[in-house]
């Protein structure tokens, strides 16, 4: 008899296994829609290839992350200015000053700091959507960057790309976590390319595998994917991290303290549709051993917990909750599974997802599967 312990290390296992597989193209990739750009570090010298696939993935997050910036205001900056005025201002420069005559025309020199929006980061924002304007064979893409360009434009970014010294000066603080996404897209859209598993002449950033935790990577990575993927015209939402609560009536004192919480992976919600869907990841395998050697079945822990979501939350006042759908996604280790049910007016989904497949064969798995509808039973 399996013990708990057991479980633990098997499941360990396969996540070892799991991400051990899994190309360094798509592990950027992962990373990249998890917006976990800082793990990212160090160099290692690799073989590169064109990737038209990636070109699109960068466009599409960067025109996300500045459209999500634009909402909140763009950061400002400091410059430094040097120029003749009636009044004082910052410091005077008396050498300026004196060898001008400028105190006799009631003009003096100044050296001061001005507060602007044209700093370095936004003009490389700028810079990096221009060059994917017209960069890219996805007229919409190409359309949507170009319009983002114009609209930093009319705020009064410059054109200028940056140097890299100007760069330098423009350090991002903790607090401004959306600029840092934005400027790590940015740069990248000037090296538009994979690494292989090849070791080459070119330097590229290492993705540190080894101290990652896979399971929230994979997560953030799906659920970000549909945040920018998916259409709001198209009247998708999406909510990752839900926190649901007990349908609980009449209870003891203590009891509501020791119920535990249930929180949601992600939530996918179409008004125009009327549908909700509920997606819970794992990072692990899809199948366990049946209890008495009688093949394999899916994980029945993870059954419950789908379901629990899915009939917990019912209510008469909300009809999404009375048909909302479920999916159960892991990464395809060995065996690639997709296979669905309806559970008491509930469609349920197990589906994996081949993590060592080409890059754009896995963006386009992760596209199709809200699309529910297609299945057959």
């Amino acid at each position: 008899m399996s013990t708990v312990l057991d479980k633990e290390r098997d499941e360990t296992t396969e996540v070892q296994l799991a991400y051990d597989k899994i190309p360094v193209r798509n592990v950027w990739f992962l990373f990249l829609y998890a917006y976990d750009l800082a793990r990212f570090q160090g160099h290692f010298e690799a073989e590169i290839e064109d990737s038209p696939d990636f070109k699109s993935l960068i466009a599409r997050l960067l025109c996300h992350a500045v459209e999500t910036r634009l909402r909140r205001n763009l950061s400002f900056g400091y410059r430094r200015r040097e120029d003749t005025l009636k009044r004082v201002r910052g410091r005077i420069d008396i050498l300026q000053s004196k060898s001008h005559d400028l105190f006799r025309r009631g003009e003096i020199a100044c050296r001061f700091e001005e507060l602007t929006i044209d700093t370095p980061r936004n003009r490389l924002v700028r810079a990096a959507l221009s060059v994917l304007g017209v960069r890219l064979d996805d007229f919409a893409l190409a359309h949507r960057t170009k319009t983002l360009a114009g609209v930093l434009g009319r705020a009064g970014v410059s054109g200028t790309v940056p140097s890299r010294a100007d760069m330098a000066t423009d350090q991002i603080g903790r607090h401004e976590a959306e600029d840092r996404l934005m400027v790590s897209l940015a740069r990248a859209v000037f090296d538009l390319v994979l690494p292989t598993e090849q070791e080459g002449i070119r330097s590229l950033l290492k993705a540190q595998r080894d101290d990652t935790e896979f399971r929230k990577l994979f997560e953030k990575a799906v659920g970000n994917f549909f945040a920018s993927e998916l259409a709001r015209d198209e009247g998708w939402r999406v909510y990752p991290g839900k926190q649901f609560n007990w349908p609980i009536g009449a209870a003891s004192a203590g009891m509501r303290m020791f119920m535990p919480k249930m929180v949601t992976d992600i939530i996918l919600e179409n008004a125009i549709e009327d549908r909700r869907i509920i997606i819970d990841t794992k990072f692990t395998n899809i199948l366990t051993s049946a209890q008495y050697g009688d093949g394999q079945r899916f994980k029945t822990g993870h059954i419950y917990q789908l379901y629990s979501y899915l009939r917990s939350q019912e209510r008469e006042d909300d009809p999404r909750s009375l048909g909302s759908e479920g999916m159960l996604l892991y990464p395809a280790i060995g065996l690639d599974v997709d296979e669905a049910a309806a559970l008491q007016g509930h469609l349920v989904r197990f589906a994996t997802i081949d993590l060592a497949a080409p890059t754009s064969t896995v963006v386009e798995r992760l596209r199709n599967l809200p699309v529910f509808s297609s299945l057959t039973f």
